[in-house]
């Protein structure tokens, strides 16, 4: 019922220069971009990209990408990504890895997302660096290394990302490309939750859930799924829901538990499903009609 679940990509942004007084056509199309005027953003940095500038190249292919003040085109995003990365633009290689990596604008080819990961991830991008580990992990592109996966976590994790720090103690809860040791799955797990990354608030309120390399603390573990579950995270709703179920580190309450566990059923998850079915049978019409008031009140409010 309460399973580690790891982190996916990170996500693109525009590439920005400090703007000067004397700005140019390049920092000009920064600040139409920062006050939401992407067509003049685009007018202002197509003819540079044209002229070969890498960093009006990669910011053409956010703009495609995401498709602000354009259509959506993401072969249009891959033209551009390229044009920089062949340049040796790290954000833009790493950017071009993904769209390799997810089929968007190109086959999915994992090999050819590997390629580009590896050129910005050995320039230091700590996107890069994650995904790479997460190919390496994954054995996508490459044969499976879990030691090729911890070193690339690693130097992401050093460098403060969240998303790479989580992973890193994935790898030391599991013993996975490192011996298994729960002091640094900690250590990692509660820098990342820190930033707020829910899947090691997530998985820090596994550690206290089962006295894992702290001593167990209920209380500890509900505090730490609610961060993770308020972010939508299912695996941390489902997870909160068990705990009013069962009345650790919280008081026994099937209203929040089945509301907590419905929003993660929601998201599909097969053991939550389960999990609304079991706190169902234990509660009357009234208090499910509630439960599932609460859970369309709380939807809304955060899909807003």
């Amino acid at each position: 019922m309460k399973a580690i679940l790891r982190s996916g990509f990170l996500a693109l942004a525009i590439m920005a220069h400090v703007v000067p007084a004397n700005a140019g056509p390049f920092e000009d199309g920064f600040v139409a971009a920062d006050r939401g005027d992407y067509a003049t953003a685009l007018s202002l940095w197509q003819p540079l990209a044209e002229q070969g500038d890498s960093d009006a190249q990669y910011n053409l292919g956010i703009i495609y990408g995401t498709g602000q003040g354009v259509p959506q085109d993401y072969a249009e995003a891959v033209k551009w990504y390229r044009k920089a990365a062949e340049q040796g633009k790290a954000s833009a290689q790493y950017n071009l890895g993904i769209m390799y990596d997810n089929g968007e604008g190109v086959r999915q080819d994992y090999a050819e997302a590997v390629k580009w990961y590896r050129l910005a991830a050995e320039q230091g991008n700590a996107g890069a660096q994650t995904n790479l580990g997460l190919m390496y992990d994954n054995g996508r592109g490459v044969p499976q290394d879990y030691g090729e996966a911890v070193k690339w976590f690693r130097k992401a994790a050093e460098q403060g990302a969240a998303g790479a720090q989580h992973n890193l103690g994935v790898m030391y809860d599991n013993g996975r490309g490192v011996p298994q040791d729960y002091g640094e799955a900690l250590s990692w797990y509660r820098l990342a939750a820190e930033q707020g990354n829910a899947g090691a608030q997530t998985n820090l309120g596994l550690m206290y859930d089962n006295g894992r390399g702290v001593p167990q603390d209920y209380a500890e573990a509900v505090k730490l799924y609610r961060k993770a579950a308020e972010q939508g995270y299912a695996s941390a709703q489902n997870n909160l829901g068990v705990m009013y179920t069962e009345g650790q580190g919280a008081p026994q309450d099937y209203v929040s538990a089945h509301m907590w566990i419905n929003l993660a059923a929601a998201q599909g998850g097969e053991d939550a499903q389960k999990s609304r079915e079991i706190v169902a049978e234990r509660m009357t019409p009234d208090q499910i009609a509630e439960a599932q008031r609460m859970a369309r009140e709380w939807l809304a409010k955060h899909q807003q």
